[in-house]
């Protein structure tokens, strides 16, 4: 059958997979809970007929905040239905976020899945006059659930559904279908409104893409208002796969030995703490064991997916997936097939060792006003590159602008525009109807696009050099010391990075070296601590060039998270926040009283710090000292 509405898929479910009894499942007080297809069907278009019987019209807005529960699918479709938009959020928004969403999308009623997440948006719909009321997912005593309004429902059924039949056929796939605030890591969030074609266009042209089928599982630990794992849970709706979500991301590991699933969504963050896990298994082996892992390690990275790999490589890489290999894939619920990976870039030597070791990862590229793929490294390595984010979708236009280099694209896929802001909206989409990324790239092959860094990341020194703060980070992912890093440096004489260690890993090598500290901040002024991230840094220096390396750096005792606002829900970091947060470090760091750039210590010298070198600034300060003695 086509499918030009969202809520199409429901009739899909009934007529071709109706008997499906795990379409959705999630888990409640340590067992796995499981809503069928008919379940699915049947609740949706009930909960459609009570917001119908409440009175909301065509394009009215509902808030959905929640974690990823198959409740979230039924209000979701119920609202699709309807006729209404779907405006979903993060449950780690702040308030002054949250109220700004609130207010600026004219949202009707909320709906959140539980008491805390109750509490916290209450009180600011309690100050916005437009918001009637909100409800739960949960049930909690004395506060509205969302089952009343399929209670009412049920008591008119049979006129309420010849009202919904008419409000379907109102539909267009044109009409708005969700309103999806970016997280605002440049100011205030922007709307992107997403029409049925939208996002039906991308999860149809992803679902031959998609290597599993009707009867394989998906494991979903991503948050559901994210454009990324939106898309592929409608495209997974639309091939019949089971649908179970994790508790939370610090019970993956359970939840994959529970369902061994077949393909999850995630991006590289999750990828890289996976193996920082496995990679500290093997530390801790001994002997031929630990020395047998680590060679498949250093094999797993020289993988060539261009076929290339040699006779005696392929060997050795058979014997290694026998012994070492397995493991990993054990670890991953033994079914996996494919890992998709977006929202960021996965470093290219971890792409090349998961896939040695038989785990396929497909990295794409997109943003939430495209809906959101754009390219994607497909399954079948005639259509992947590593490297790349792969090659264009079907039905997507894509090409690079002369002289930015920057992305633009085009197709059915690209957003209505955002909502309220005409100015910026005509910002990014020109009058040809380019859609304008911000991001710079360039095609390998004439197919296979890459992404080289993102015009408003992109910054130049006091020099006129220009860094790009995302390359060089990259470059720091893989090691055990550094959970996230920072260059910073705009308009300054040299680049530098603020560093929020890894203290799991610090407070294991304190212990194993009688380090005495008492706090996070005493460890991170310890000497033995700074100089052992200082040969991290000397390491990557060596692969950059001289106006790129870090000249100095900072640690900092805060993890960055979420929670504390310094990463987006899609754990990129949030520049501004942390620019904010640590503006005095950074004056420290750039004191505009002195040219401290060639300290040593901590700061030291480049790894590639030359005699002469050290001879001309000798002579400066010499200079220096002259010069204030004279006056």
């Amino acid at each position: 059958m086509e499918i030009k509405r969202v809520f199409d898929i429901l009739e899909l479910y009934n007529n071709e997979y109706a008997e499906l009894k795990d379409a959705f499942s999630y888990k409640e007080k340590g067992s796995w809970v499981n809503f069928s297809a008919q379940d699915y069907y049947k609740y949706s278009h009930l909960f459609a007929c009570g917001l119908i019987n409440k009175g909301f019209k065509k394009g009215e807005k509902i808030i959905t905040m929640s974690q990823s529960l198959p409740h979230w699918n039924i209000a979701d479709m119920g609202i699709s239905l309807a006729g209404l938009v779907n405006v979903p959020i993060y449950t780690t928004l702040g308030g002054e976020e949250l109220e700004y969403i609130l207010r600026h999308s004219d949202a009707k009623i909320i709906i959140v899945s539980d008491q805390n997440l109750y509490k916290k948006l209450k009180p600011i719909a309690d100050k916005i006059p437009e918001i009637q009321t909100v409800f739960t997912f949960h049930h909690i005593e004395g506060i509205e659930n969302w089952v009343s309004l399929i209670q009412e429902a049920q008591e008119n059924e049979e006129e309420l559904m010849k009202k919904l039949e008419e409000r379907k056929k109102s539909v267009d796939e044109n009409d708005m279908h969700t309103l999806i605030y970016t997280s605002g890591t440049t100011g205030n969030p922007k709307g992107v409104m997403i029409s049925h074609k939208n996002i039906l266009s991308n999860a149809l042209a992803v679902k031959p893409i998609v290597p599993i089928d009707h009867g394989q599982r998906a494991l979903s630990f991503l948050p559901l208002c994210h454009i990324y794992e939106r898309m592929l849970n409608y495209c997974f709706q639309i091939k019949g796969i089971s649908i179970y979500y994790a508790e939370n991301l610090g019970t993956i590991a359970n939840d994959l030995k529970d369902i061994k699933p077949h393909l999850f969504n995630s991006v590289p963050r999750v990828l890289e703490k996976f193996y920082d896990r496995i990679i500290s298994v093997g530390k801790d082996l001994k002997g031929i064991k630990k020395w047998i892992f680590f060679a498949a390690v250093r094999l797993g990275t020289k993988y060539d997916d261009k076929g290339k790999n040699s006779l005696m490589y392929r060997f050795k890489l058979g014997i290694y997936r026998k012994l070492v290999f397995n493991k990993w894939k054990a670890a991953f619920g033994g079914n996996i097939v494919a890992v998709v990976s977006g929202g960021a870039s996965l470093q290219v030597r971890l792409a090349r060792l998961y896939t040695a070791a038989g785990i396929r990862v497909c990295e794409g590229y997109g943003l939430t006003e495209t809906s959101p793929v754009l390219a994607v490294n497909w399954p079948d390595w005639n259509k992947s590159r590593l490297g790349t984010v792969g090659p264009i979708l079907e039905g997507v236009q894509v090409k690079i602008a002369e002289g930015s280099k920057e992305i633009l694209a085009k197709g059915p896929n690209i957003m209505l525009g955002y909502y309220k802001n005409e100015e910026e909206t005509k910002k990014v989409i020109d009058e040809d109807g380019w859609f304008h990324t911000g991001d710079i790239g360039e095609f390998i092959d004439n197919k296979y696009l890459k992404i080289t860094d993102r015009i408003k990341e992109t910054f130049k020194t006091s020099s006129g050099k220009y860094i790009a703060p995302q390359v060089i980070e990259n470059k720091f992912k893989t090691s055990n010391l550094i959970e996230q890093l920072m260059v910073v440096g705009e308009n300054e004489k040299f680049v530098s990075a603020l560093i929020s260690p890894n203290f799991n890993y610090l407070h294991f090598y304190a212990s194993k070296h009688k380090i005495h500290y008492r706090e996070n901040s005493d460890l991170i002024k310890h000497s033995e601590i700074i100089n052992k991230i200082q040969k991290e840094i000397n390491l990557v220096n060596e692969t950059l060039g001289e106006h790129e390396r870090i000249k100095r750096f900072r640690l900092v005792c805060e993890e960055w998270s979420q929670q504390t606002g310094e990463l987006s829900p899609t754990l990129k970091l949030k520049r501004n926040v942390i620019y904010k947060k640590y503006a005095h470090i950074l004056e420290e760091i750039y004191g505009h009283g002195e040219d401290k750039t060639e300290k040593m210590g901590k700061e030291g010298p480049g790894p590639k710090e030359t005699f002469e070198k050290k001879i001309s600034n000798g002579m400066k300060k010499l200079i220096n000292i002259y010069s204030s003695n004279k006056e």
